[in-house]
C-alpha cells in the first residue's frame, strides 16, 4: 500500500523472503575477512544488493514473531553484516530513507521495528520510519474495514512525508558520532579488507559518504 503510493507500480522491485534469499548465513565471516563477492550465498544476495543501493526509499515489511521479526528477515540482515558503519558501508545508503513495517495480533511491534531498524542505522540510512499495526487478526481478510481504512490515512501521511523528505535527508549527529568512532578504530589496524575500503574511499582522511 506505502509502496504504491510512492511510485508508479513499474518502479517498485521487491524482495520477497524466503523465496530471494532462501539461505541463513553461515557465519564463515569470508564477507568481513576477504570478499562479499565470495560469500557462500552470493549468487542470491547479489541481485537483492543491486536493487537495496539503485532504491530511493527501501521498505521492509515483517509480521511479528515471537516480538521480532521473522527468520527469514533477519537471515537476509545478517548477510549485509558487512556493509556496517564499522566495515564497508555503502555510500549512497547515506542518502536514503527507510520504512520498517510490522503488523501483529496484538504485541511486540517496538522489539520487531528494532530488529531492522538497527540494521538500517548502521549501514548509515539517516532517514528511518518505523510503524506496526495491532491488526488482531492472522489473514488480511480477517482485518477489520476501519482498520484498514485507518491503515490507508496512516500511509497517505506517511507517502507524504517520505515524499516532503526526499533528496534533503542527511546523517546526524549519532550517525557522524558512529562514523567518526569508526574511522578512528580502522586507524589501528583492523580488517584489512575493511582498511583498504575505507582508504580508497578517502574517508580515512577528510571525505566523508555524505558530502
Amino acid at each position: 500500500i506505502l509502496a504504491d503510493k510512492l511510485s508508479p507500480a513499474e518502479d517498485i522491485e521487491e524482495i520477497f523472503l524466503p523465496r530471494d534469499l532462501p539461505q541463513f548465513c553461515c557465519g564463515c565471516g569470508t564477507c568481513f575477512m576477504d570478499d562479499e563477492k565470495k560469500c557462500p550465498h552470493y549468487k542470491y544476495v547479489a541481485p537483492l544488493t543491486e536493487k537495496l543501493d539503485a532504491a530511493d526509499v527501501l521498505i521492509f515489511a515483517t509480521p511479528v514473531y515471537v516480538y521480532h521479526a521473522t527468520g527469514s528477515m533477519k537471515a537476509f540482515l545478517d548477510h549485509y553484516a558487512y556493509r556496517w558503519m564499522l566495515h564497508r558501508p555503502e555510500e549512497s545508503m547515506f542518502s536514503k530513507q527507510a520504512v520498517v513495517l510490522t503488523t501483529c495480533a496484538g504485541a511486540g511491534i517496538r522489539t520487531t521495528c528494532r530488529d531492522v531498524a538497527d540494521s538500517c542505522f548502521f549501514w548509515g540510512i539517516p532517514k528511518i520510519y518505523t510503524w506496526g499495526e495491532p491488526v488482531f487478526a492472522a489473514r488480511w481478510e480477517d482485518v477489520k474495514p476501519m482498520r484498514k481504512r485507518m491503515m490507508e490515512r496512516k500511509t497517505d501521511e506517511l507517502a507524504k512525508t517520505i515524499g516532503k523528505n526526499e533528496g534533503r535527508v542527511e546523517p546526524g549527529v549519532r550517525t557522524k558520532g558512529f562514523f567518526a568512532a569508526a574511522r578512528m578504530i580502522h586507524h589501528f589496524n583492523w580488517t584489512k579488507s575493511d582498511v583498504e575500503y575505507w582508504h580508497e574511499k578517502g574517508w580515512d582522511k577528510k571525505t566523508r559518504p555524505w558530502e
